[in-house]
């Protein structure tokens, strides 16, 4: 999909043609997210190289480290810091969770900085955003729109997926995990983990509707 034009508030690309997606083109899809994934990213928390403006998933804020400390972080300490405790806030903030539930993330990040949840992998680039509306199919197969691009976990791509109902998706995850080895033996027991921050995203955008589902996940790993 070509980018035609691009401005301060907008981009124009070439219209897909939207097509159903097949269990072929779902394959393809999984295995070519592999490959994306395992080109790389300076760091946890790097943002696209060149970029050195705001970032964003949907209207909401994503915060980011500097750009000098996103190849030292561990992922559990980028995610503790960056994709649980600050959203949490900004949800805080805006009135859809209370005192208690930030207790209760501050508590899953003190198990996130102290590595519980780390592995080998090196960081990923990773589209941020992958929930199924950001998924598009036409005859040639998946076409991503609307990143939130950044360093980051590879699972947290797969969970968006899980979490939003893509098509086929057991297809995609089969196709995704013959195409690397780079994640770990146990990966599908993360979701929920990865999980927690698109909910708490939800959260501070949408209110306390996702509240429960956040404390949900959360509470299956303290």
């Amino acid at each position: 999909m070509a980018v035609l034009d691009v401005g301060e508030s907008f981009i124009v690309t070439e219209q897909v043609c939207h097509a159903r997606p097949s269990t072929a083109a779902a394959g393809e899809f999984g295995e070519r997210l592999a490959v994306t994934h395992d080109a790389g990213a300076a760091g946890f928390g790097a943002r696209p190289e060149g970029y050195g403006g705001p970032c964003f998933i949907g209207q909401l804020p994503m915060a980011m480290p500097p750009a000098d400390a996103a190849p030292r972080l561990r992922w559990g300490e980028f995610y503790a810091a960056y994709r649980v405790l600050d959203p949490a806030r900004q949800a805080l903030a805006r009135g859809a969770l209370g005192a208690a539930d930030m207790d209760l993330f501050e508590r899953l990040a003190e198990k996130l900085r102290d590595g519980l949840f780390d592995d080998s992998a090196p960081a990923a680039r990773i589209h941020g955003d992958l929930w199924s509306g950001n998924v598009l199919w036409d005859a040639a197969g998946a076409v991503l729109i609307d990143p939130a691009a950044h360093g980051g976990h590879r699972i947290s791509d797969l969970a968006m997926l899980a979490l939003f109902h893509a098509p086929h998706l057991e297809t995609i995850w089969d196709a995704y995990e013959s195409a690397t080895r780079r994640l770990p033996d146990h990966w599908r027991e993360l979701v929920p983990l990865h999980q927690v921050n698109p909910l708490l995203v939800h959260t501070a955008l949408f209110g306390s509707g996702f509240r429960g589902a956040a404390i949900s996940a959360a509470t299956q790993y303290l």
